[in-house]
């Protein structure tokens, strides 16, 4: 890093900005980190620029604007965080086993966390790991810094042995998966009084680039949009909003079918006699609800509106029948200031035993609804431009006619609200005297299923809305760790790989927890990106040289004051001790 002076458009000024130096691919390339002030009315002020730096002393009067240099600077603030949440959780205690040997010095909990807090801020494949411990100040518990000493023409290059410690990191994780989980469950159960009785599970999955382990790389239903693509299945169970587990399916594996297997892991590995099993999507079919009453297991569901016969049925009892009973709390996450309706009613279910509540969210009801009114308006003008067409006879194949219709109707969702036919070779929509009427019966509604016999409507409601919670952490699974794609071709590679992004995911959710807690509107990966404002910058002043922590933006501080984090200065390595690489 260095100062640049710059010149005002009017010619007038001089002004100064801190500039670093970033790579971009092959190229290198700058931007600024600080905009300094002007450099006549710098030298006077130049204590307050180095107390911005948070050095120790301020500058001498002697020290010129030419003087000051940062010749360096690291990202700092999420590691400051994820270790914080790290220790908080005792995950150091539960990773060290014993029963790994060190790797370069390192026992596994610290390997492991390096890999964690990739995961949090820079998620890739370990061969990226080089530059983001370039990029990034990463330290061990004891302060010495993970850092890499291999390169080729100033660049960051992947050195085998230094990419085999981080294999047989992965490895040494998977061996121990079992213990650790286990370890991890008793922990949180003890820290937040954990109560075993909702167990909420859903699955996601995760693609491969090239064909992957035979085991697990299969074809099947692609999340992702990546239907060419070998993927694998990743099934995660949450009880209270943490992750106590999970596992890892060929990519062919049907949902609904892992239901089982979860539900024995569950009651062998963590002595869970009976639970609440919390799922969605067509997670819990009659096969599945057969194998919950045999273990003794409880389910609520919530049922797909759409592909289900019944569920217009349910709506309209419950509109017909009115009672609707109010409940404290909405279903949706945007509810802030105030707090919206949700009337919840009962409804005679199919089936001995089967119970079905029907749910009137009014937000998003509202939400639904300004969807419906965006398709309409544009499925709408796209089918009258397809009508304009035919009519002046651009367009006169009945084949591709209907093949244009089609294709319109599916990308706007417009065939949930339109129909069309042929009349005399002239091209006619109107609206589907079925769908149209139902989807507006719809909107806003949710239909709980389940066979608990002392749930009342309000405890429904509440289960429900914690599985929306549930959902939307998958999202940051996908989205904020970025587990996808995998390049590891060995399978029990693949299961560390996603063992790592679990463990990480795990700290995301403290983050988030202790936002809400805190009544705060960030979210946790808003509060990841503004973490790294916070950084470590070498600072030169004279001949003295101080690693210096910027303050960070105002969410930053936001964050670090919630976690009472006031030091932010990174540890200091011990005397004569080495780096790490």
């Amino acid at each position: 890093m260095f100062l640049r002076s710059v010149k005002a458009a009017n010619g007038r000024y001089e002004y100064l900005r801190l500039v670093e130096n970033y790579r971009q691919g092959d190229k290198v390339r700058q931007r600024v980190v600080l905009h300094v002030g002007r450099k006549d009315l710098l030298a006077p002020h130049l204590d307050a620029l180095v107390r911005l730096l948070q050095a120790d002393q301020p500058a001498p009067a002697w020290v010129s604007a030419e003087e000051v240099s940062a010749p360096q600077a690291w990202t700092w603030g999420p590691l400051l965080v994820a270790r914080h949440l790290f220790d908080s959780l005792s995950l150091g205690p539960i990773l060290d086993g014993g029963a790994r040997s060190l790797r370069h010095g390192q026992p596994l909990p610290e390997r492991v966390f390096a890999l964690m807090a990739n995961r949090l801020t820079r998620p890739g494949s370990e061969h990226a790991l080089a530059q983001w411990l370039e990029d990034f100040y990463v330290v061990t518990a004891e302060g010495r810094r993970w850092m890499p000493q291999w390169k080729t023409s100033g660049r960051v290059k992947v050195s085998f042995e230094q990419l085999r410690l981080w294999y047989q990191t992965l490895d040494d994780l998977i061996a121990e998966k079992e213990r650790i989980e286990t370890g991890i469950w008793q922990e949180l159960r003890h820290l937040f009084s954990l109560e075993p009785d909702l167990v909420f599970y859903d699955i996601t999955s995760t693609y491969f680039e090239g064909r992957g382990p035979a085991e697990l790389g299969r074809f099947g239903y692609s999340r992702d949009g990546k239907p060419r693509n070998r993927q694998v299945l990743v099934g995660v169970v949450m009880m209270d909003g943490w992750p106590i587990a999970h596992h890892v399916f060929a990519g062919n594996r049907l949902d609904q079918t892992t239901v089982g297997e979860v539900v024995t892991d569950l009651r062998q590995r963590f002595g869970l006699r009976r639970v609440v099993f919390v799922g969605d999507r067509g997670m819990v079919t009659l096969k599945n609800v057969e194998q919950l009453r045999q273990a003794e297991q409880g389910y609520r569901v919530g049922l797909q509106r759409r592909n289900r016969k019944d569920i217009p049925h349910y709506i309209e009892q419950a509109v017909a029948r009115g009672g609707w009973q109010e409940c404290p709390v909405g279903i949706t996450a945007s509810e802030k200031s105030i707090v919206p309706r949700t009337p919840v009613q009962e409804v005679p279910g199919k089936g001995p035993g089967v119970r079905v509540f029907v749910v009137h969210s009014e937000e998003r009801e509202q939400y639904e609804r300004g969807l419906r009114e965006q398709s309409l308006g544009r499925t709408r003008k796209e089918l009258e431009g397809l009508r304009l067409r035919v009519e002046k006879g651009e367009l006169k194949e009945a084949a591709k006619i209907g093949a244009a219709a089609a294709k319109i109707l599916q990308r706007n969702h417009g065939h949930r609200y339109f129909a069309w036919e042929l009349r005399q070779d002239q091209f006619h929509y109107f609206e589907h005297p079925v769908n149209f009427s139902r989807e507006q019966a719809c909107e806003g509604k949710y239909v709980i299923q389940t066979e608990e016999q002392d749930l009342t409507p309000v405890e429904a409601v509440m289960a429900y809305k914690q599985l929306n919670e549930v959902e939307r952490g998958f999202a940051h699974l996908k989205g904020l760790l970025e587990v996808r794609p995998v390049h590891h071709r060995k399978e029990d590679r693949v299961r560390a790989h996603v063992f790592v992004a679990a463990l990480a995911f795990l700290l995301d959710r403290a983050l988030e927890k202790r936002l809400r807690a805190a009544g705060s509107s960030l979210s946790s990966p808003a509060a990841w990106l503004a973490l790294e404002t916070v950084r470590c910058v070498s600072v030169e002043v004279g001949n003295r040289t101080k690693l210096c922590v910027t303050r960070g933006s105002r969410h930053a501080t936001e964050v670090l004051k919630i976690l009472k984090l006031s030091d932010l200065d990174p540890p200091q390595p011990p005397e004569g001790r080495e780096t790490v690489m």
